[in-house]
């Protein structure tokens, strides 16, 4: 059974990415495009299309020719949009790199991509120095203060117009951002003009969500070089005129007092966020009263947590669901107030195909059975750098994404996303929903935060652990026997840890197998 988006279709333009992005510039010349929020430093939409230009015809000035990769190892700041569109409007391709990487993370990167250039920050430049020594990069380009690199201000000095550049955006790529994708190490996901702004186009095109729009600001906190901080916040924000405030990490006071001060009215966030929003104290202490819409991705958000953050905010608390590989945005859920689903990921943006596999027959699922999601549209990616095998496994011959996420539709076309297939734990043979115990542990007055991992056992196979950080005194027999109230036997914790906090990446997503191999060592010692 395929599933379609209750909206119609959008028409794609076949347009280079940054002047699909910059189209209201012009109109919105006086009006603030970027602020970088612990400074007030701004940019507006006629400062930035300028700054564009100019870091173009430096680059172009400087040998960088369409198809060249530049890398962009940098916090969020205002001139990330500019270096990311001027190497785009070159027709060059951006790698985007997790500013906090160690030197050989991030020189593995730039070898994989094979970068020419690299723009990073002042406090980053040993690392960025360290790492392009075991690389082809040509030079450095450091944004503010820093010694032994080229000044990003030497960028913009360049006095011609840069070149006239033939882009083909269904071709060309203009970034490469990395992903494990469903298994593995990082690969380069090729993502083209077209996949961008067809993405854009469909965010745009669904009913019932009002989207980013001109009168809107709209925090920045979620890193530009993850998919969803690049797409959904900077470019799909900058195409309809929003502002964007900017922050280049993440600081729960600063974060707060930068929505005060600035009025913010959108927040993209990632649970980990929504989860402190609606659970520190220390809100209370801000008035966030022009606040929404919170949009919650990355991973999923429970049920119990998106209901207490609605409450207390007082704002709607929606969810959507993307990959890197799907420039991300494959469904998303409406913001009118009383039509979302609470713990729903939403339906299929327009021009998006969806169907659900089970894992065990491989047949295609019904409505209201759990399988994986197979994803088709135009937002798909071309498929991994040099990696035409991991490709394969992911990407089939008929377009279709397998995306390793276990979800169900309901009989409305609402999306529910249960967990990874490869997360699941097997107790007794039965399938077990890391996530789907998560969420019900978020629940309870005492839990802060949780991951629930599978513990080896010779018995059962696997048995559910949870890694609890506490915000009261519980006892772990507690927890159990209150995950035994609310799920069937098979889903019951087994297990409980105390912890001081839950690893997890910049985007927000619980880097389970860190505490998958702490526990196998565990177990195995």
């Amino acid at each position: 059974m395929i599933i379609r988006s209750p909206y119609p279709d959008v028409a794609i333009p076949e347009q280079p990415f940054t002047d699909f992005v910059l189209q209201q510039a012009q109109r919105l010349a006086d009006k603030p495009a970027l602020i970088d929020g612990p400074s007030g430093r701004a940019l507006t939409y006629g400062q930035l299309a300028a700054a564009i230009r100019r870091a173009a015809a430096g680059l172009a000035a400087r040998g960088f020719r369409k198809g060249d990769v530049l890398a962009l190892y940098s916090p969020n700041l205002p001139e990330y949009a500019v270096v990311f569109n001027a190497v785009a409007s070159l027709g060059g391709i951006n790698t985007t790199i997790n500013p906090l990487y160690t030197a050989e993370e991030l020189a593995l990167q730039l070898n994989d991509s094979g970068a020419r250039f690299l723009v990073t920050v002042g406090p980053f430049l040993d690392k960025a120095q360290d790492a392009a020594g075991q690389s082809k990069v040509e030079e450095i380009f450091v944004i503010g203060e820093g010694n032994g690199g080229t000044p990003f201000s030497a960028l913009m000095e360049t006095d011609t117009a840069p070149p006239d550049v033939n882009i083909s955006p269904r071709e060309d790529l203009v970034v490469l951002p990395y992903s494990s994708g469903t298994t593995g190490l990082p690969k380069g996901v090729m993502l083209t003009h077209y996949n961008l702004v067809a993405n854009i186009c469909q965010t745009r095109g669904m009913g019932d969500f009002s989207g980013f729009g001109e009168q809107d600001t709209i925090i920045a906190v979620l890193p530009f070089f993850h998919i969803y901080g690049m797409i959904v916040v900077m470019s799909y924000g900058l195409s309809q005129g929003a502002t964007i405030v900017s922050m280049p990490r993440f600081d729960m006071a600063q974060f707060l007092e930068i929505m005060q001060q600035h009025k913010v009215t959108i927040a993209p966030l990632v649970p980990p966020i929504v989860l402190g929003l609606a659970k520190q104290p220390v809100v209370d202490n801000y008035d966030l009263s022009s606040l929404r819409l919170i949009f919650s991705g990355a991973a999923p958000l429970g049920e119990g947590l998106q209901r207490e953050a609605s409450r207390r905010l007082g704002c709607e608390v929606i969810q959507g669901y993307g990959m890197t590989e799907a420039s991300p945005v494959t469904h998303l859920s409406p913001d009118t107030p009383g039509m979302a689903r609470t713990g729903s990921v939403g339906f299929a943006v327009p021009n998006t195909e969806v169907k659900l596999v089970s894992t065990e027959t491989g047949a295609e699922c019904e409505t209201g059975e759990e399988g994986e999601l197979y994803i088709r549209g135009p937002q798909i990616m071309r498929g991994y750098l040099n990696r035409p095998q991991e490709t394969a496994e992911c990407l089939d011959e008929e377009g279709w994404y397998h995306s390793g996420d276990i979800g169900y539709v309901d009989e409305d076309g609402f999306f529910f996303i249960v967990d990874r297939v490869k997360e699941l734990i097997k107790y007794k043979g039965m399938q077990v929903a890391p996530a789907e115990l998560e969420a019900l542990l978020l629940t309870h007055p005492a839990v802060a935060d949780v991951a629930v991992v599978p513990s080896p056992d010779e018995e059962a196979g696997e048995l559910p652990k949870a890694f609890v950080v506490k915000s009261g005194e519980v006892t772990a027999e507690a927890l159990m026997a209150f995950t035994a109230e609310h799920k069937a036997p098979h889903k019951r914790i087994r297990l409980v840890e105390f912890v001081d906090e839950i690893p997890k990446s910049a985007s927000g997503k619980i880097l389970r197998r860190v505490l998958v191999d702490r526990e196998r060592s565990r177990v195995a010692g």
